[in-house]
């Protein structure tokens, strides 16, 4: 299957050079650019590309505003596409704020061109973007200042176990570490993670991290 992709960024050679990496590969098709959050958001419903490619930064509605939009669809859609955040990482405050508003992961605004067609594979696929080490990294940089804001009674459907790899997992561990931490076979993580996605109704991995930070359950530094 094509993977359908939009692009917001207000710069147009941004625009136009992700545009022309994606659309040489085989399997990707660019169907629309967006140079602010509005549009992005009004051509996303039009379109209903698979992945939204979408800069934090953007004049009148921005990144974060968008994001939270096209992830609350009014009630005449259930149109909710997967949205690749682009940061520059060290000064988007906003990154962690669109982890939560439902964003699939973040691409730095310097990645090469083979990182961008994988990261959009990767979103496309309903993977979490990135190793879950570097995704750990930058929520708890915007962690460190904010309280839990989840009741951590949302924990309770979790098994004991369950809990012992989400912390795992919030803290940055791959299913191959989380595996030799608890000795436990790597394919009954792979299964824990599902059920904790499931049982907390989160989309990815990268959703997961966060919530473990919101209950409490891992602390910044941890």
């Amino acid at each position: 299957m094509t993977i359908s992709v939009l692009i917001a960024d207000d710069q147009a050679m941004v625009r136009a050079g992700f545009a022309a990496v994606l659309d040489a590969q085989t399997g990707i098709e660019v169907v629309g650019q967006a140079a602010d959050g509005d549009e992005a958001v009004a051509m996303a419903h039009e379109l209903r590309p698979d992945v939204v490619v979408m800069d934090v930064r953007m004049p009148g509605r921005n990144g974060l505003e968008a994001t939270r939009a096209l992830q609350t669809p009014p009630r005449s859609s259930d149109y909710v596409p997967r949205v690749l955040m682009l940061t520059t990482f060290d000064i988007d405050d906003y990154v962690y704020e669109a982890l939560r508003a439902g964003a699939s992961g973040f691409l730095l605004k310097d990645a090469t061109p083979e990182e961008l067609v994988v990261a959009v594979r990767v979103v496309a696929s309903g993977d979490a973007l990135l190793a879950p080490s570097v995704t750990r990294r930058l929520i708890e940089d915007f962690a460190r200042s904010a309280p839990p804001r989840i009741d951590a009674g949302r924990l309770s459907e979790l098994t004991e176990r369950e809990r012992e790899v989400l912390t795992l997992v919030g803290r940055g561990f791959s299913n191959t570490e989380i595996a030799a931490a608890l000795f436990i076979a790597e394919q009954t993580v792979k299964t824990h993670v599902s059920k904790i996605l499931s049982k907390l109704g989160l989309r990815d991995r990268v959703h997961a991290v966060v919530l473990a930070y919101d209950t409490g359950l891992v602390q910044p530094g941890s």
